[in-house]
């Protein structure tokens, strides 16, 4: 079993457990904020389940969310002594999407982290997208509609797969992590890729 922590978005943070066929068990998705009791929550996807794995969005995304959800998922999967893996926010995104789909990530003060089908990582405003394809992403209503303004259709989260199978499609090209030397993409350093 496979705990996915994905706490990268200021406006969602989401869990899922993966089956030992690595298919998705649980999933537990919420609004953004404080007062979330991120240990209950892993609590009651995981009562009586022996984990073999945690797997970590490691960013682009939310500085303060980024470390809440990494630094919980090193100290359980230290706790538990099983692998620590991680995957880009822009990667699960991505994954969540039906057909090809730009991933976005907010990345704050109006701006968007996106990677496009075929391209690499990028950082602008919603005018910057490319217009070639639907986007997937967890945004606040406000980014959405400038995505939306800016001619690049969002699509709903009907029309997309959840964390789970999106992180189960991606397990096998997961980064496996030492506890202690784990790199997030924060945006300051994410940033200075903008092209």
């Amino acid at each position: 079993m496979v705990l996915v922590i994905d706490t990268s978005s200021s406006c969602r943070s989401a869990l899922a457990l993966l089956g030992a066929d690595r298919r998705p068990l649980a999933e537990d998705v919420r609004d953004a904020g404080r007062g979330q009791d991120l240990p209950e929550r892993v609590r009651s996807l995981t009562t009586g389940i022996r984990l073999e794995a945690v797997l970590c969005s490691l960013g682009p995304g939310s500085f303060t969310g980024l470390r809440v959800g990494v630094s919980f998922g090193v100290g359980l999967a230290l706790g538990l002594e099983v692998p620590l893996l991680g995957l880009s926010s822009l990667e699960l995104q991505a994954a969540r999407a039906p057909v090809p789909a730009t991933a976005l990530v907010e990345a704050g003060r109006g701006g968007l982290y996106w990677l496009a089908p075929g391209s690499h990582p990028r950082h602008g405003g919603p005018e910057d997208l490319p217009r070639g394809w639907p986007a997937v992403g967890w945004l606040r209503p406000g980014t959405a509609e400038a995505v939306s303004r800016a001619g690049v259709r969002l699509l709903a989260e009907e029309e997309v797969i959840g964390l789970g199978a999106a992180a189960a499609s991606l397990l096998g090209s997961a980064r496996r992590l030492a506890c202690d030397t784990v790199k997030l993409e924060y945006m300051e350093t994410f940033a200075r890729v903008r092209e």
